[in-house]
């Protein structure tokens, strides 16, 4: 892969410390289907006791084989498919988001603070080296199986293609659970709209055992996982409301609290019952699960 870069790409260049608890877990499951690196042998152990029955699900999802990009589209991390789909469509869709937020909750959520931490600590020394560099001595540096061969970043172990940034810049990010895969492009980041490139953190065994070896409470972790507003929202609907009744229990405005809703419904967090003009809005499952911090087995299709 080639990414061609212009002045105004340059001027626009970005970097987060990570895209966030569920893309980790899209790059962590890649990582727990493998063998290798000792050092998360503890980390793999500690999440297949921790799902329970729930691995099975996840063990499928791996088989499937996925791609990472089709996987952040479900969670949420890359823009929807404009073409709507089938029921079917929407059905394995759901199972997906279900198994993956399982997942995330059990293998990224417990470990996310010191994860985040170590990610923030990267960022600083990509800005630093930018800072007294430049950003071109950024993009030498990025990574060793990266390439700047001015004005293009080169990929070799990436799908032969050439990509044209055309004046929209680069989100960059680095990624714990990225490890033997060195990265991953998007074409379009949900959040921010950027191209994204991620790129695999360095990480030692003993920085990786201190991260990993014993899972940590995290107060912040379901705020870290759907946002905190809509976090807020989870806890309000422990007792069913409508829109209005939402709106009221968060303080925000009608449209605001309707929004949320629906990320949450789109997510299987919430389900809505609608009479005549009013919505009812209820946690599922998979909702209280994520709320009271229990594992979570994805729904199976029914079999006539």
């Amino acid at each position: 892969m080639r990414i061609h870069f212009t002045v105004e790409d340059l001027a626009r260049l970005r970097m987060v410390a990570s895209l966030g608890p569920v893309a980790e877990s899209v790059f962590a499951l890649d990582l727990f289907g493998r063998t290798g690196g000792a050092f998360f042998n503890v980390w793999r152990r500690h999440v297949r006791d921790r799902l329970g029955e729930g691995v099975r699900n996840v063990e499928q999802l791996i088989r499937e084989r996925r791609a990472s990009a089709e996987l952040l589209e479900m969670a949420g991390r890359s823009p929807d498919r404009a073409a709507p789909r089938s029921p079917a469509e929407e059905w394995t869709s759901r199972r997906v988001t279900a198994t993956m937020l399982g997942f995330c909750q059990v293998a990224v959520l417990p470990y996310w603070s010191r994860v985040r931490g170590h990610l923030e600590s990267e960022r600083e020394v990509y800005g630093r080296i930018a800072i007294t560099n430049g950003v071109e001595c950024l993009l030498e540096t990025l990574h060793p199986r990266l390439c700047w061969n001015p004005p293009v970043l080169e990929i070799p172990d990436a799908e032969d293609r050439d990509v044209h940034l055309n004046g929209r810049g680069l989100l960059l990010s680095p990624s714990l659970f990225l490890q033997g895969r060195n990265h991953l492009f998007l074409d379009r980041e949900n959040e921010t709209g950027l191209p994204a490139l991620v790129v695999s953190a360095p990480c030692t065994s003993a920085v990786m055992s201190d991260l990993m070896e014993t899972p940590a409470p995290d107060d912040e972790a379901l705020g870290a996982l759907v946002g905190h507003t809509r976090a807020a929202a989870l806890q309000a609907l422990t007792e069913s409301c409508t829109t209005g009744g939402l709106s009221e229990r968060l303080g925000i405005s009608l449209a605001g609290a309707s929004k949320h809703a629906t990320v949450l419904r789109k997510a299987g967090l919430i389900t809505t019952a609608r009479n005549r003009n009013t919505a009812l809005h209820t946690l599922t499952s998979l909702g209280m699960a994520l709320l009271h911090g229990e594992p979570f087995t994805a729904p199976q299709p029914q079999r006539n």
